[in-house]
C-alpha cells in the first residue's frame, strides 16, 4: 500500500510531514487477462462436476460443466437469430437462473448485456433499451402481484420497431399464477431458443462449437460487455459501460479477499441487475469453483435464512435491510446458521448494531464490508476477514489491489490531509469505461487524470480505512453549519425505540435547513416525538444536529438495488413543513 506526503511550513517556519488522504492496494496479487466466458470456460475445465449454480425455489442445478453447455446451447441459438459481437441483449428480470445462462451465453459472443431493474415500467424499459439500442429482451413472464413482464415488454417493443423479445418460460414460476395467460408464440420463447441451439450443436456440432470459440478466443478483455443503468435517486439512468476486465476482476479479487473455494456456498438473495447479484454475487463466487445459491426470485427473509440452513451455506449476501429484516424474523432463532463464516454487506450505509448482530447472531465472524459504486465496477474498499470488529463497524476498510482511492476538497480538488472530510475519488482497472452514448455525462465525474468523482464524502484515517459519512448532495447547511445525517442517523439508532432512521433537510425561513428525521419504529412502539428525540439527544449532540422534525413511517422509499431514495424523503418532508 502506497502513501502520500507532503511537507507544510508553519508560522514559526518549521516544516512537519502530513500523509495525505490518498492510498493505493497493494499489486501483489496479478489480475486476469481472461474474458468472462475464457474464465468460466478454464473452470468449468478444471473442476467440471463441482456444482455452480442451485435455484431452490425450481430444485433445479447446474454443474461447471453443465451450465457451460446450456451457454453453449444458447449462444449458439443468439448467433444464429444473427446477434453478433458488441450489439445489445437486455435481460428483463428476476433472480432466475436464466439470467445467469443469458450472462454467460451472450460473453460467449462479446454481446454486450443490458441489465434492467425488474422493478422497471413501461417508461423506464423503453427508454433503456432505446438508449442502449438492444436489439433483443430476454424477459420475465410474470412476477405476480407486482408485475406483468409481458405486458410491459409488449408494450414498448411494439414501439421498437428493431427489437425482438424472447419469453422466459423454463423458470417454472412457482411463486404464484402468472397474471394474465398469454399467447406467446414458439418463436417467443426461451425454450424454443435452448431447442434450436442444441439442434445446432448436434447437427453441426464440431462447425457451431468451433465458430463459437474462433469468436470467444477474438474477444479482447478491454472491449465492453456490460450496460448497467444506474438505479439513481434523480432524473434518468445512465449506462455505465464495463468491460469484461472491470468485472471479471473486480468479483474474482473480492472472492479472493473472502477466500473463497470449490468448498463455499454462497446465497444471494441480492439482486443479479445490479452489480451486488452480477459481479461481487456471480463473478466472485464462478471465478473460485463456489457454488451460488439462487433462494428466491425476489428478496424473501425467510428464504435466505431456509437456503442457508438446506445446503449448509458458507456466505450470505444483502443490504442493511435485507439483515435487518432476517434478523427481525420472529422465528429467527429456528434456523441453524452455524455454517456460515462470511459474506458481504453493502449497497448502503450499515449501523454499527446491525453490523454487530449479524457478526454475533448469524456466525458471520468474516463478514466485509464493501465500498464503491457501479461506475467503479463496483468495489472500490474493502473490510479484510482479519480487520478488527471496530474497523468492520466503523469503516468501509482499506482500498482494494490494484486501486488508488484519494479524498479531496470539493472545491479545489486538492488531496486533504488524513482525518479531514472530503470528496472519495477512486482511479484503476475498476472505473468505467463511461456512460454509454453520453460523453458529456462522463466528462462530469472523470476527470483527465482518470480519477472517478463519486459524490461521497469521506474520511481516510492515519492507517488507510475510509469512513463514508454521505453524499455530498445529502449535506444540509443548517444557520452556516455543514450537518452530516449519517453521524445523526448512527446516534439516533441507538434509541431503544427506533428501527431505522433517515435523516434530511427540509426548508427553514430562519436557518435556510432544519433536520427531520423519518423513523420506523420498533414492533411494539405506537409512537416517537420531536420532543421525546430532543430529550434523547440533549447533551450529547450539538444543539444544530438535534432534529427538530421527527416524522414516523412503516417503510422508506427505496430503489430495488436497496438504495434509500432520500430524495422522495425531502420533498415530502418539505410538503410537511410548508403545510404546517
Amino acid at each position: 500500500m502506497r502513501i502520500a506526503h507532503r511537507r507544510v511550513k508553519n508560522n514559526s517556519k518549521e516544516h512537519r510531514v502530513v500523509t495525505l488522504s490518498y492510498s493505493s492496494g497493494p499489486a501483489s496479487a496479478g489480475l486476469l487477462g481472461d474474458t468472462i466466458a475464457g474464465n468460466f470456460a478454464a473452470q468449468a475445465a478444471q473442476t467440471p462436476d463441482a456444482q455452480a449454480l442451485l435455484d431452490l425455489p425450481t430444485g433445479r442445478t447446474w454443474t461447471y460443466a453443465e451450465l457451460d453447455q446450456d451457454a453453449d446451447r444458447l449462444a449458439a441459438a443468439l448467433m444464429e437469430r444473427g446477434l453478433n459481437k458488441g450489439d445489445r441483449l437486455g435481460i428483463f428480470a428476476q433472480n432466475i437462473p436464466e439470467w445467469v445462462l443469458t450472462m454467460y451465453a451472450a460473453a460467449k459472443l462479446g454481446v454486450i448485456i443490458v441489465n434492467i431493474n425488474p422493478a422497471y415500467r413501461e417508461h423506464e424499459l423503453e427508454f433503456i433499451l432505446e438508449h442502449s439500442g438492444a436489439t433483443m429482451l430476454i424477459s420475465q413472464v410474470s412476477a405476480p402481484p407486482h408485475i406483468d413482464f409481458v405486458e410491459v415488454s409488449r408494450a414498448v417493443a411494439a414501439k421498437l420497431e428493431n427489437l425482438s423479445v424472447v419469453y422466459v418460460d423454463t423458470s417454472h414460476e412457482t411463486t404464484a399464477t402468472p397474471i394474465k395467460q398469454h399467447e406467446i408464440a414458439p418463436e417467443e420463447k426461451f425454450s424454443a431458443l435452448l431447442e434450436a441451439g442444441e439442434r445446432l450443436l448436434a447437427d453441426e456440432g464440431a462447425k457451431v462449437r468451433t465458430r463459437i470459440r474462433q469468436i470467444t478466443d477474438t474477444l479482447s478483455c478491454d472491449e465492453p460487455i456490460n450496460l448497467q443503468y444506474t438505479s439513481g435517486t434523480t432524473g434518468f439512468p445512465k449506462g455505465v459501460t464495463l468491460t469484461h476486465h472491470n468485472i471479471l476482476n473486480n468479483g474474482y479479487l473480492i472472492g479472493e479477499n473472502l477466500a473463497y473455494a470449490e468448498e463455499d456456498t454462497v446465497v444471494l438473495p441480492v439482486p443479479f441487475f445490479h452489480c451486488f447479484g452480477m459481479v461481487i454475487g456471480i463473478l466472485a463466487a464462478f471465478s473460485h469453483g463456489s457454488t451460488a445459491v439462487i433462494p428466491s426470485a425476489g428478496f424473501d427473509p425467510s428464504a435466505a435464512l431456509s437456503a442457508v440452513e438446506k445446503t449448509k451455506a458458507t456466505s450470505l449476501y444483502g443490504v442493511p435491510t435485507m439483515f435487518i429484516a432476517e434478523l427481525e424474523l420472529s422465528n429467527f432463532d429456528d434456523y441453524d446458521l452455524s455454517t456460515l463464516r462470511t459474506g458481504v454487506m453493502a449497497g448502503s450505509t450499515c449501523p454499527v448494531e446491525v453490523m454487530r448482530a449479524v457478526i454475533e447472531r448469524m456466525h458471520m465472524s468474516e463478514v466485509a464490508i464493501c465500498y464503491g459504486m457501479t461506475e467503479t465496477a463496483p468495489v472500490s474498499t474493502m473490510t479484510r476477514v482479519d480487520d478488527s470488529l471496530e474497523a468492520r463497524t466503523e469503516t468501509v476498510g482499506t482500498v482494494m489491489p490494484h486501486t488508488e482511492v484519494k479524498v479531496v476538497d470539493p472545491v479545489t480538488g486538492e488531496t486533504l490531509p488524513r482525518g479531514q472530510k472530503g470528496e472519495v475519488c477512486t482511479r484503476g482497472y475498476c472505473v468505467m469505461k463511461g456512460y454509454w452514448n453520453q460523453p458529456d455525462k462522463t466528462a462530469e465525474v472523470l476527470d483527465a487524470d482518470g480519477w472517478m468523482h463519486t459524490g461521497d464524502l469521506g474520511i481516510m484515517n492515519e492507517a488507510g480505512y475510509l469512513d463514508i459519512s454521505g453524499r455530498i448532495k445529502d449535506m444540509v447547511i443548517r444557520g452556516g453549519e455543514n450537518v452530516y445525517p449519517r453521524e445523526i442517523e448512527e446516534f439516533l439508532y441507538t434509541h431503544p425505540s427506533i428501527r431505522d432512521v433517515q435523516v434530511v433537510g427540509v426548508p427553514d425561513p430562519k436557518y435556510g435547513e432544519e433536520l427531520m428525521a423519518w423513523v420506523i419504529l420498533r414492533e411494539g412502539v405506537e409512537t416517537l416525538t420531536a420532543e421525546d428525540v430532543r430529550e434523547f439527544a440533549q447533551g450529547k449532540l450539538a444543539h444544530y444536529k438535534i432534529p427538530r422534525y421527527v416524522e414516523v413511517r412503516e417503510s422508506f422509499p427505496m430503489t430495488v438495488s436497496g438504495k434509500i431514495r432520500k430524495v422522495e424523503l425531502r420533498a415530502e418532508g418539505a410538503e410537511i413543513v410548508s403545510a404546517g
